[in-house]
């Protein structure tokens, strides 16, 4: 019976062991059952689409469950969808948000679980419930692009005036405001000089916001300042775009009206985010330049962080006093953009391996 009563006792430590190690984040052991929420805007950019995929591929590599979703720029629909991950189980969720203040109260409902929180890309706004936040160098975005222009215009040396115009992004998207600073940062003293002139007048970043980041809206607009302020034969010799989905309505209503000919060269145009439809505009000499943002780069961050979080670690960040949600300092991680334009495309794209030539014929 001694015998058999030390028998049941050690059964009983082996498996109470047992339940330990498995309810432990800090033994790493977890990662096979945790369930990662992944909540992308939408899939009519292709950035979104490949930014999904580069996750779903890198978390199950690792063995982690994952329940990617998209919203197609709904916010409603994006809530419910983070909704169902949270009554899913999701021990993590990865958020691209559509409003970045529209999540305080489902992101109240994870912390009652103690669902962590990773922002992606886009800084979600007046919550305390935000983790960690992963993102590109927004700010540094910007400065790429009014660069590109300063250059391809020679402005440092040309005594102008050139004619601009400037487009922003989406107003409820925290990133366009990080985009439109870094521009201007370069931009605004030409613009205060006269070297540079923006003939429509429209010089602030809500005139020049584009809702949504939608094409069509730009175009719309584009098309509207060339009926208005370059009606009695001014050219225009540069657009500030801060997203290729812009550029490309920027061109059509400038093609509209005859630019793109010999005797009227397009502008100088730039753009954001290396899709294959800009790449094939800047290949066509349309399009002047992008910002390539490696989602492969950016998902590794992102599960770096998940490992972390699981692990019960703090994760690697590389800036802890800029991205101020209005609730906290969100610690961040953020990743070098890169310029891209006809020079460069092959080296930085194809090499990489980011496109194959098939991608961009």
């Amino acid at each position: 019976m001694k015998k058999l009563g030390l028998l049941v006792v050690v059964i009983g430590l082996f498996f109470a062991l047992v339940a330990c190690s498995g309810n432990d984040k800090s033994s790493g052991s977890g990662s096979e059952d945790a369930l990662i929420g992944i909540a992308m805007p939408t899939k009519s950019s292709q950035r979104w689409v490949d930014d999904g995929n580069n996750i779903v591929k890198q978390l199950e590599e690792l063995g982690y469950k994952t329940d990617l979703q998209y919203a197609e720029d709904d916010v409603d629909k994006q809530i419910e969808q983070i909704e169902n991950m949270i009554v899913k189980g999701a021990e993590i969720l990865v958020v691209a948000s559509i409003d970045g203040t529209a999540l305080t109260n489902v992101l109240a409902k994870a912390a009652e679980q103690d669902i962590e929180v990773i922002a992606y890309d886009r800084l979600i706004m007046e919550t305390p419930n935000v983790s960690y936040y992963a993102t590109f160098d927004n700010f540094q975005v910007g400065v790429l692009q009014a660069s590109y222009i300063e250059e391809a215009l020679n402005l440092k040396e040309e005594a102008g005036p050139f004619n601009i115009e400037l487009f922003g992004g989406s107003p409820d998207d925290n990133n366009a405001y990080f985009f439109w600073d870094g521009a201007m940062s370069v931009l605004q003293p030409h613009i205060d000089s006269g070297k540079l002139v923006v003939q429509s007048g429209q010089t602030k970043f809500e005139q020049g916001a584009t809702m949504r980041w939608d094409g069509n809206t730009a175009k719309s607009r584009m098309e509207n300042i060339l009926s208005k302020a370059y009606s009695s034969g001014e050219k225009v010799d540069a657009v500030l775009s801060p997203y290729d989905g812009i550029s490309r309505g920027v061109i059509q209503a400038l093609k509209g009206v005859g630019y793109g000919s010999s005797n009227l060269p397009l502008p100088v145009v730039t753009g954001q985010d290396a899709e294959s439809a800009s790449i094939k505009s800047i290949i066509a000499g349309e399009q002047t330049q992008t910002v390539f943002k490696d989602t492969r780069d950016l998902a590794a961050v992102v599960v770096k962080m998940i490992k972390a979080i699981e692990s019960g670690e703090e994760a690697e960040v590389n800036d802890t006093e800029t991205y101020d949600n209005g609730q906290k300092v969100v610690p961040s991680y953020l990743v070098e953009p890169v310029s891209v334009d006809i020079d460069n495309y092959k080296e930085l794209l194809i090499d990489s391996g980011y496109y194959t030539e098939d991608d961009i014929k």
